[in-house]
C-alpha cells in the first residue's frame, strides 16, 4: 500500500473513493468546507439535499438497495440534530448508515462553541458507534472500522464527528486497499441439517423473513426451499418484497392490521422459523404472536447478530448467519423424505388472497381500492414503491403485490416524512426501474422540499399525494380513545399540484375516481420524456380512513362500548 501525504478533507474523500463509494448525500456547512473541496475533484457524485433529515433518509433507501452503506455529510449543532430521524430509521430498519458531521475546531471543544453538540454523546443510543476524528493521519483507520461496523452483525449507523481544523491538516498515511465487503457469518452444518428436520416433521409450520442482508439470489434460493416443503411464507412488517406475493407459497405480511387469518396461523403454528428478522412490536402484533421469553411455537431463529438470538424470545436452535449464507446453504439440503400435502399453503395462499383484494366503493367521489387495482395493472414487475408512515400506506401494503427483492422502501420505524426522500435515493440508485411515491398530505409535508431536489435533478419519480386534510392515523385513534374530540390533527394544505408545477414540474389533480388513470397515464409519459418528476394530488374523503371502516363508523363504535 502507497503512503501519500494529503488534507484530512481529502483523505475522507479519497477513503471513500477506495470504498467505492459512488455518491453521497447531504446539506453544505462550513464546518466540513475541506471536504466539500475535496469532491470538486472527486468522481463520487454530491446529492444537495434541502433538509439534513432528507438527506439521511434517501441515503438510507439507497444502503437498503445495495447492501452498502450509505454516506451523508452534514454541518454541526442543527444541521447533525436535524439528521437524527434518518438514523432511527437506520437503526430500527437495520440499514448500514455513515453521518459525517462537521465539528467545531479542535481548541474550541468544550466551551459551547457555535452550534457545538458533543456527538458521541448525543447519538450515542441512536448508532451502533459515534466517535470523533481527532487526528488526520486516523481518518482511514476511522473510516474503515466505520465501514465495518456499520455493516456488521446487525447493520445500522454510524456518526463520525470531523472537526473543522483537523479536515485542513496535512498527514501522511497508508492508502486503504481498494474495495469493501460486508463479513459474512455461515450457518453450521448441523444447524442446517436440524432446522431442515424440525421443519419437515412440523404438521403446521410457517416461515416468517425479515431484516436486511437479504439480495436477490438469497429470496429465489429461499423460495426454492419453500416450494420443496410446501412451506407457508410470510413476511414480517414492510418487508413483503423478500417474497413474490403473487407465488403460491406466498401467506401475507405481518404489519399493522395484519390479517386475521394469518395472525392465527402464526399462533397455531408448532413450528416459526424466522430469518433476518427480530419480530419486533409491529411484526409481532403487540408481542403477543410469541410468548416471551419461552414460545410455545417450536422457534428457528436465524439472524446474523448472535446478540439478538435469545435477547427477546428463546429459541430451540438458534442460527448465527446472514439471510443471504443462510439462504445459499439451502440448497445443499436434501429433499424431504415425505412431501407435505399442499392443503396448508393453499389456504395460507387462499387467504391473503381474499385479504388482498382491494375494495371497490366507499366514501367519497374518489375510490382508493379501484385506484390501487389501477395501479396492479399497469405497474411493472420491478416497479419501486416508496412510503412513509400514515393510514394512506394501508392500501399499498394491504393491496400492492411486491413481485421482487428490491421493490419495497418503508421504514420499520414508522418515520413520517420517509417516501420522498427515499424516491430520491432510488431514483439515483435504479435510473432504469420507476419509482412510485406513495405519501400522505401530512407525511408529505415533513419532508416535501426534497421534490425541489428531485426537480433539480430531474429525477423521474411519479408522486402519489393520498391527501386526507388530516394527520389521519392520528385522528382515527381520536374516534376511537376520545370520539368526536378532534384536537390538533387537522391541516390546511396548498395546492400540491400548483406546487409541483412550481418547481417545473407536471403536477395535477385528482378528484374522481375516473380522472386517475389518464392522470397517471399523463404523469407517466411525462417521466418518461426525461422531464423530471411528476406529483398527483389524489384528493380523498376524509371520512375514507380505512380500506373497512370509515371515521363515523370508527366514532359510532366507540360510543356504543
Amino acid at each position: 500500500m502507497d503512503r501519500i501525504t494529503a488534507t484530512g478533507g481529502e483523505w475522507v474523500v479519497g477513503c471513500l473513493e477506495r470504498f467505492g463509494v459512488r455518491r453521497v448525500f447531504g446539506v453544505p456547512g462550513e464546518s466540513y468546507l475541506p471536504v466539500l473541496d475535496a469532491l470538486h475533484e472527486s468522481p463520487i457524485q454530491y446529492i444537495c439535499c434541502r433538509n439534513e433529515g432528507g438527506a439521511a433518509m434517501a441515503a438510507e433507501a439507497q444502503a437498503k438497495l445495495t447492501g452498502q452503506p450509505g454516506i451523508v455529510f452534514v454541518t454541526r449543532g442543527p444541521g447533525a440534530t436535524n439528521a437524527a430521524a434518518g438514523l432511527l430509521v437506520a437503526r430500527q430498519d437495520s440499514t448500514p448508515l455513515i453521518l459525517f458531521v462537521g465539528q467545531v475546531p479542535r481548541g474550541s471543544r468544550d466551551r459551547e462553541a457555535f452550534q457545538e453538540i458533543d456527538a458521541r454523546r448525543v447519538f450515542g443510543t441512536l448508532t451502533k458507534w459515534a466517535a470523533e476524528v481527532d487526528r488526520p493521519e486516523r481518518v482511514p483507520e476511522m473510516i474503515s472500522r466505520a465501514f465495518h461496523v456499520a455493516t456488521a452483525g446487525r447493520p445500522g449507523p454510524v456518526v463520525l464527528a470531523l472537526p473543522e481544523d483537523m479536515l485542513r491538516e496535512d498527514a501522511t498515511a497508508l492508502r486503504l486497499p481498494k474495495g469493501f465487503a460486508p463479513v459474512e457469518t455461515h450457518p453450521g452444518e448441523r444447524d442446517i441439517v436440524r432446522m431442515a428436520a424440525l421443519v419437515d416433521g412440523a404438521e403446521r409450520p410457517i416461515a416468517i423473513l425479515g431484516g436486511s442482508r437479504w439480495d436477490a439470489d438469497a429470496v429465489a434460493a429461499f423460495t426454492r426451499f419453500a416450494e420443496s416443503r410446501a412451506l407457508p411464507v410470510a413476511c414480517s412488517f414492510r418487508r413483503q418484497m423478500l417474497f413474490d406475493n403473487a407465488h403460491p407459497n406466498y401467506a401475507g405480511d405481518l404489519g399493522l392490521a395484519a390479517n386475521p387469518a394469518l395472525v392465527k396461523r402464526v399462533r397455531e403454528a408448532d413450528v416459526v422459523l424466522l430469518v433476518g428478522g427480530r419480530l419486533g412490536d409491529a411484526a409481532s402484533q403487540g408481542y403477543t404472536l410469541l410468548d416471551i421469553p419461552g414460545p410455545r411455537q417450536t422457534l428457528i431463529h436465524v439472524h446474523p447478530d448472535p446478540e439478538e438470538l435469545g435477547r427477546v424470545y428463546r429459541p430451540a436452535l438458534a442460527i448465527t448467519a446472514t439471510p443471504r449464507a443462510f439462504a445459499a446453504a439451502l440448497d445443499s439440503v436434501p429433499a424431504p423424505l415425505r412431501r407435505r400435502d399442499d392443503k396448508l399453503v393453499r389456504a395460507a395462499h387462499h387467504a391473503y388472497a381474499l385479504w388482498s383484494t382491494p375494495p371497490q366503493d366507499g366514501p367519497g367521489a374518489v375510490q382508493m381500492g379501484a385506484i390501487m387495482a389501477h395501479l396492479e395493472e399497469v405497474l411493472p414487475a420491478d416497479a419501486i414503491v416508496t412510503n412513509g408512515a400514515g393510514n394512506f400506506a394501508t392500501w399499498v401494503h394491504r393491496f400492492h403485490r411486491y413481485r421482487r427483492f428490491g421493490s419495497q422502501l418503508a421504514p420499520t420505524s414508522g418515520s413520517m416524512g420517509y417516501a420522498l426522500p427515499a424516491a430520491l435515493g432510488a431514483a439515483l440508485t435504479c435510473p432504469d426501474r420507476l419509482v412510485l411515491c406513495v405519501t400522505g398530505d401530512g407525511d408529505f409535508q415533513m419532508s416535501g422540499q426534497e421534490f425541489g431536489t428531485l426537480a433539480q435533478e430531474r429525477l423521474p419519480v411519479i408522486v402519489l399525494v393520498v391527501n386526507n386534510g388530516m394527520y389521519g392515523t392520528i385522528r382515527m385513534h381520536q374516534e376511537r380513545a376520545y370520539p368526536g374530540r378532534v384536537s390538533g390533527t387537522d391541516l390546511v394544505n396548498p395546492d400540491f399540484a400548483a406546487l409541483a408545477r412550481a418547481y417545473g414540474a407536471f403536477g395535477e389533480s385528482v378528484t374522481t375516481t375516473e380522472a386517475f388513470a389518464g392522470a397517471f397515464a399523463r404523469a407517466r409519459e411525462h417521466i418518461q420524456n426525461n422531464a423530471g418528476p411528476a406529483l398527483l394530488d389524489i384528493q380523498i374523503d376524509p371520512e375514507a380512513i380505512t380500506p373497512t371502516r370509515t371515521l363515523s363508523q370508527i366514532r359510532a363504535g366507540t360510543l356504543r362500548a
